[in-house]
């Protein structure tokens, strides 16, 4: 049964069985709070960045953060909109309009509740570093140009929506800036950055959108506003309703509803990972898959954007004490009560403001550090990191994930197949001598004459097994027996054993016995599932080279001493 060891079972259903201390209560809710402030200039800042309403990114840090935490795998993890979907839903708007937004978000939720249940999120773990790195940074340079033209309050302007002509046309019209813009973004990025060193408790992206909508009310500054742009924002949820869909929309949306889903899935992970280093603790995966694609199901039924796992806004609720998911169910219920008690306040709030904001939120998404520490890794991965970085920026964040995938694949592969080796008793005797050391265990005789041993080093998969078969291959004079030693085979795949299979029938034919010594459990199995015993008896394949020499004497017909 899938939920015999609770892989589908919410944290928050486990946290109520324990029992909660009054006293993580009212930690959680505390930091619920704080989270709620924080996540607020974010999730408005998300989705102007994106191209849609500031009331979507509340609705979507409210309905999708409940829902994350009151249903997700992690204890900890906040929920809601993050600058990793700014590209995408951009994209997404421009090709295909808001109806298709939503219908994407509402798509992708049931890509991620089947990968879920599937238990794709026990994969997931395993992508590619440097993949990681390269289409963040790259999502990185991409929110920061995306937040020029508000930034210095360009007015009159139509900025394309490629990387170069962008910046081509902020340095073309430079004469356009509007200096109070610009000083009103400046000043948010300094106290965004540095209010810290006052109070730790209260974001300084909270305390920049305050002063920056004072100022800018009170001495009537000519800066664009999120009123003047968008209108009014709404004071409450409204109801949900259904997306529309037709069969050719759907088709139409596959593409770039997987690429949510896959984006989503990879970063709600990521945060979780982050938040088990912080706590200790240890996610659910699978089912964090659920939640966040129930999360997406039920943001797009309200018309919000998409949302995953958020890792700033879970490391601010870890600090500030947040351990069970009551600190994200509090968190986006807080925003709900802004959204109800302050909307008014917020449509006042500048763009050059937030825009200031997503600078520092661009800047700490950045992972440049350990992007120029990848610099010195292997070629391969350095070509993987490059790649998605490069085509991130200047062509499309999908197209860049589908390439990262595939190369960073064939990396593996690549390195996989270097370390696989196959080398014959005389080689090893040489290199042994080199080393002064002895072939195997001392008490071991030697090998008997007419027996050739050769020994197989790393995994044996489909990238090194073609090599493998034409090394034996080189063989000139054949023995009376042939010892494949494989102790140091960890794994073997479909191709591996076919490779094998033909080898061992080769030799075979030409009357010539194969021993197969130091087989693992693992990889003897794999090798009766793929119908070995059809060209070689069970009982010349032995566990130990004792063994397997004493077999060998044998058929040779050399008695032991």
């Amino acid at each position: 049964m899938i939920f015999k060891n609770n892989e589908f079972t919410p944290k928050l259903l486990t946290v109520l069985r324990e029992g909660i201390s009054r006293e993580q209560l009212i930690k959680d809710i505390i930091s619920g709070v704080i989270v709620g402030i924080v996540a607020l200039p974010l999730a408005i800042a998300f989705a102007i960045a994106s191209g849609v309403s500031p009331s979507q990114g509340i609705i979507t840090a409210v309905v999708a953060g409940f829902i994350i935490s009151a249903f997700g795998g992690s204890r900890v993890q906040i929920g809601g909109p993050t600058g990793a979907f700014v590209i995408i839903v951009y994209g997404i708007i421009s090709e295909y309009g808001h109806d298709g937004l939503i219908a994407a978000t509402f798509i992708a939720g049931f890509v991620m509740i089947i990968m879920g249940l599937l238990r794709f999120g026990s994969f997931l773990k395993y992508i590619s570093y440097p993949l990681v790195v390269g289409f963040t940074n790259g999502i990185a340079v991409i929110i920061f140009t995306t937040q020029i033209k508000d930034f210095f309050g360009f007015t009159g302007i139509d900025v394309p929506a490629e990387f170069i002509s962008k910046w081509y046309v902020y340095f073309t019209n430079l004469d356009r800036i509007n200096i109070y813009a610009a000083l009103i973004a400046a000043g948010s990025v300094i106290i965004t950055l540095r209010f810290h060193k006052i109070n730790k408790k209260i974001p300084g992206s909270l305390v920049a959108i305050i002063l920056g909508t004072i100022v800018v009310k009170y001495f009537n500054l000519p800066v664009e506003t999120i009123e003047s742009r968008f209108g009014a924002i709404p004071s409450g949820l409204g109801l949900p309703s259904m997306p529309h869909f037709t069969l050719d929309m759907i088709i139409s949306l596959m593409k770039p509803a997987i690429a949510i889903a896959m984006l989503g899935s990879i970063e709600s992970l990521l945060s979780a990972v982050v938040a088990d280093g912080m706590t200790g603790g240890r996610h659910r995966s699978n089912m964090e898959l659920v939640a966040q694609g129930a999360a997406n199901i039920a943001s797009a039924l309200f018309g919000g954007i998409p949302a995953t796992g958020a890792i700033a806004r879970t490391a601010t609720n870890v600090k500030n004490g947040g351990r069970t998911p009551v600190s994200g169910i509090v968190h986006a219920l807080t925003l709900l009560l802004i959204m109800i008690l302050f909307s008014g306040f917020a449509r006042l709030i500048p763009l050059s403001v937030l825009a200031g904001i997503l600078v520092v939120v661009a800047f700490r998404m950045g992972e440049w550090d350990e992007f120029f520490l990848m610099m010195k890794s292997h070629y391969l991965e350095v070509l993987v990191l490059l790649l998605t970085f490069f085509l991130t920026v200047f062509f499309d964040l999908v197209l860049a994930i589908e390439v990262g995938f595939v190369l960073s694949s064939f990396a593996s592969m690549k390195r996989f197949s270097d370390v696989a080796r196959v080398k014959s008793s005389d080689e090893l005797i040489r290199e042994k001598a080199e080393q002064w050391e002895t072939l195997f265990e001392e008490e071991l005789p030697k090998i008997p004459e007419g027996v050739l041993l050769y020994e197989i080093y790393g995994p044996l998969f489909f990238g090194a097994a073609k090599e493998f078969q034409e090394r034996l291959e080189e063989i000139d004079e054949l023995p009376k027996v042939l010892i494949l030693r494989m102790r140091h085979v960890s794994f073997i795949d479909a191709t591996g054993v076919y490779r094998l299979k033909e080898t061992i029938k080769r030799f075979t034919d030409r009357k010539v016995t194969v021993i197969l010594s130091g087989v693992s459990f693992s990889v003897k199995q794999e090798l009766i599932k793929g119908s070995l015993l059809s060209v070689i008896s069970e009982e010349n394949i032995i566990s130990s080279i004792s063994r397997a020499l004493h077999r060998a004497k044998l058929l040779t017909g050399i008695k032991s001493a």
